[in-house]
């Protein structure tokens, strides 16, 4: 069967409108009976850029990959340039000038920059041999266009993330796009690769590219987007410009509450010092010898209190908690004590039975086994202390895996479905739980919250309260500002490995927090 010409085609569509270069009426899409999208509208212009935004599960992907010819099967009207086609496939929809960067890449790490870039679509000596070095060329000038500093020979394999979210940019721009969707693009960068990206975004929309950005971080697309669209549990919610939005009216068409409206109660946060840490150093191996990665970091924690903890990336924030979870990888030195005792830990092992546990940033490499299930998951760390004579106890493991999903409020088919088939707010749910079954007195948590929808995020906020509530002394990194300000009782910030200061609640700003995260030498150079 012959795919569908691409090629623009059929009547104008009744809602054209001026600039207007791709449209979506009355779309609907359901999977197996249940509707993922009903009867949604979605309009894109010219040089725009447009965030779409909701819950996990409000029907963003889905209209996506609609738009994009992912998915073929839907009720409704797709428009491109007022006129209606239907895409039979990806490679319809790139020809007719749009593409996707998912936020997880696709990109083969073997490969150059360049032979990423043309993938597919490879320049040819004769149409038989790859001519190397007019890719290397052509990469190399649509690098340049784009200002982005990257070798076209370099191994793709071998650079940052947020490198390679440039090069899935550059693929898609040498097909010329001119349409580009953008599904959470900035979930693994550094906050100098997302001003990066933010540039070239802008650049790109400037000269008449337009933009879907799909993204969970309010203030991001604030800064960033013209108007923004919001899906609920399938439906079009809303679609305004942004100069007449606050960030509590794009949350509340989200999710229908304010997200930091989780009580910050008041807490007896003057128990006893449950974690001291000490003159902590870290020093790790590069080309060069040892590389110092922590220097005299040193604070206590008390039973029922948050400590939160800022500053840049690359500032040493997590290698605070591995260091104490013992899985640093480097030549760690400094004293930690609990309960007033001074303790050594070598291994995670040596943390969990000391009952220190960390929940780490990365959930679905570090945290997860995304293809075993809930119970498996949870049980995960006490699969020995259950056992019987060697033999697992299943009964037991299900057990623990029902109490986390009845605790925590998993939403989930059964204790038996895969982790990896949960969305991003459950998986961290899970993750916890797995923590929370040893039963810990100290709990270190790196960026709880990355990656998940701001519904997710109250309810990880609301648990993170609890816990302190019932005592858990909790440590908790996170890059997003009025997140750790909500949290937080005291602040620790960091700046190049080295602890700058702590913040008491009633000190703590946004901009008391900058300050101290910004390194000493930018500090210098500016008063100079």
């Amino acid at each position: 069967m012959e795919h569908a010409n691409p090629i623009l085609s059929g009547d104008v569509a009744a809602a054209d409108r001026p600039g207007v270069v791709l449209s979506a009426e009355h779309i609907s899409k359901t999977f197996g009976g249940i509707a993922a999208l009903v009867d949604v509208d979605f309009d894109l212009r010219s040089g725009e850029v447009h965030a779409l935004m909701g819950e996990n599960g409000a029907g963003k992907s889905t209209l996506m990959k609609i738009l994009s010819g992912v998915y073929t099967d839907y009720d409704g009207t797709v428009s491109v340039d007022g006129h209606a086609i239907r895409f039979a496939g990806v490679r319809d929809a790139e020809d007719a000038g749009i593409a996707i960067i998912h936020q997880e890449l696709n990109l083969v790490p073997e490969l150059s920059v360049a032979d990423n870039i043309f993938l597919g679509r490879e320049k040819l000596i004769a149409g038989l041999v790859v001519d190397r070095k007019a890719s290397s060329r052509a990469a190399g000038a649509l690098l340049q266009r784009l200002g982005i500093e990257l070798n076209p020979e370099a191994r793709v394999g071998a650079l940052r993330v947020g490198e390679q979210q440039l090069v899935e940019i550059a693929k898609a721009l040498s097909m010329s796009a001119r349409i580009l969707i953008m599904d959470e693009p900035t979930s693994a960068l550094s906050p100098a690769e997302c001003q990066r990206l933010f540039r070239i975004i802008r650049q790109l929309a400037g000269s008449g590219v337009a933009i879907v950005y799909i993204s969970h971080r309010i203030d991001e697309v604030m800064h960033l987007a013209s108007r923004v669209t919001v899906f609920r549990d399938g439906r079009h919610v809303m679609t305004d410009d942004m100069a007449r939005l606050d960030e509590n009216a794009i949350i509340s068409a989200m999710v229908g509450r304010d997200l930091l409206a989780s009580s910050q109660e008041e807490r007896n946060t003057g128990g006893k010092t449950v974690l001291s840490v000490s003159a902590l150093s870290l020093s790790k191996p590069d080309r060069h010898g040892w590389r110092t990665v922590l220097d005299g970091v040193s604070f206590d924690l008390a039973e029922g209190e948050i400590l939160g903890i800022g500053g840049l990336l690359g500032s040493g924030r997590t290698e605070i908690l591995e260091t104490i979870f013992g899985s640093s990888g480097g030549r760690a030195g400094g004293d930690i004590r609990l309960d007033g005792k001074p303790v050594a830990i070598r291994s995670p092992r040596d943390a969990r039975r000391l009952g220190i546990a960390l929940v780490t940033e990365d959930r679905k490499t570090q945290g997860l086994h995304l293809k075993a299930s809930i119970t498996d998951n949870v049980a995960l760390p006490l699969v020995g202390a259950l056992a019987r004579f060697g033999i697992r106890s299943i009964a037991g493991e299900q057990g623990l895996a029902r109490h986390a999903v009845r605790a925590l409020g998993i939403r989930c088919e059964d204790i038996e479905q895969p982790a990896g088939t949960l969305s991003g707010g459950n998986q961290q749910k899970v993750v916890i739980g797995k923590w929370l079954a040893t039963r810990p007195r100290v709990l270190l948590l790196d960026e709880p919250t990355r990656g998940i929808d701001v519904g997710a995020k109250r309810e990880i906020y609301d648990l993170i309260f609890k816990l302190a509530r019932d005592g858990l002394a909790i440590a908790v990194i996170s890059s997003e500002l009025p997140e750790l300000l909500h949290l937080s009782d005291r602040i620790l910030v960091m700046a190049d490995g080295r602890q700058t200061g702590i913040l008491s609640r009633e000190q703590a700003s946004e901009e008391a927090i900058m300050r101290l995260a910004a390194p000493r030498r930018t500090i210098a150079r500016s008063a100079a």
